[in-house]
Parts: structure tokens; C-alpha cells; sequence
């Protein structure tokens, strides 16, 4: 054995744990806005003279924010797991 296999991977799940989750709150807000505008141009709703900004983004954004916070690292650790269970089955044998 290696002297790698007796550490243990969860420092390394919590540095990609918290880098993805600020990535998938700023990136699911960004999106949720984009999903506001389509939502306020098909329903006709006015968007902010100045700014252009949608109806009710904030609104989006915050929900998209929270989600992105919560599936984007749920689906990087469950792949990287994934990943790594394979690779101890490969040199099992």
C-alpha cells in the first residue's frame, strides 16, 4: 500500500465543497435572472426603465441563488466520490 491510502479525503471534499458552492450561488443567481427576463417578456411585464432589470429578479435570483448553493456541490462531491470508488475497484483487481 501507498502512503497516500491512509489519509483521509475530507479536508480535499471541504475546499471543493466551499469553492462550489460560491460558484453555484453566484452562477444560479446569474441564471435565475436570465429565467426572469424570459418569464417577464412572456408575460408582458415591464421591465425597469434605467436599468433594464426584470420584474421581481431579486425574487429569481435568490431562489436560483440558493439552488445553485445547494446542487452544484452536492453534484461535484457525488462525482468525485463516484470517481474515486472507481479508481480503488481498478486496483483491486
Amino acid at each position: 500500500m501507498s502512503g497516500g491510502a491512509t489519509e483521509t479525503p475530507r479536508p480535499h471534499y471541504f475546499g471543493i465543497g466551499c469553492f462550489t458552492t460560491f460558484i453555484g450561488f453566484v452562477g444560479g443567481g446569474m441564471i435565475a435572472v436570465l429565467i426572469a427576463k424570459i418569464v417577464g417578456a412572456a408575460t408582458k411585464c415591464a421591465s425597469d426603465k434605467d436599468t433594464g432589470a426584470p420584474c421581481n429578479w431579486y425574487v429569481f435570483w435568490l431562489y436560483g441563488a440558493i439552488i445553485g448553493a445547494v446542487v452544484v456541490p452536492t453534484v461535484a462531491i457525488t462525482l468525485l466520490r463516484r470517481s474515486r470508488r472507481r479508481l480503488e475497484n481498478s486496483e483491486r483487481g
